[in-house]
């Protein structure tokens, strides 16, 4: 169960009469706000294996790790911001790659704002006839909702089986 999760919708201007179903287009961003709780990295310790104290244990963050204020969220949890907004939007999509840079920690409680936003689209066919869509997105994570902090860069190819966004 999540909380403190919220998805924002596209918005975008159209001059058509009838309502069509949104259309990913080049330059469309997606986002997603969060809010990481210690129970949250406590279940991503567990499944991941990875119990870094810099994780787990504030004082140990302070002091060893340099964290001034305290424990931080594991970087890969915050980065599977990035796949959950496009599954969210997309359903079928496949995560083919994913390079990130980690700008700035996260800390535990602390709200971040995810964002995919779409570089290149490249239409391919397969030998059913059935198109499929190749997506580079932007990735970025802000460490807080004004977008001032920069906490992970990157860039994520995915495979998207159709370029009409799901409404959530």
């Amino acid at each position: 169960m999540r909380f403190g999760r919220a998805v924002f919708p596209l918005v975008r201007t159209t001059t058509t009469a009838a309502p069509s179903p949104a259309v990913l287009t080049v330059g469309d961003a997606l986002r997603e706000r969060r809010r990481f709780t210690e129970a949250d990295v406590a279940s991503y310790a567990a499944v991941s294996g990875d119990r870094n104290p810099v994780h787990l244990e504030d004082g140990f963050a302070r002091e060893v790790g340099g964290f001034e204020r305290g424990r931080v969220v594991h970087g890969m949890l915050v980065a599977s911001l990035f796949p959950s907004i496009i599954a969210a939007r997309f359903p079928g999509a496949v995560y083919a790659s994913q390079a990130l840079k980690f700008a700035a920690p996260v800390y535990v409680e602390e709200n971040v704002v995810a964002q995919v936003q779409a570089l290149h689209i490249k239409t391919t066919t397969a030998n059913s006839g059935t198109s499929r869509y190749v997506v580079k997105f932007a990735t970025k994570c802000f460490a807080d909702e004004e977008e001032g902090s920069l906490a992970i860069d990157g860039e994520a190819m995915v495979v998207l089986p159709t370029l009409e966004l799901r409404d959530d």
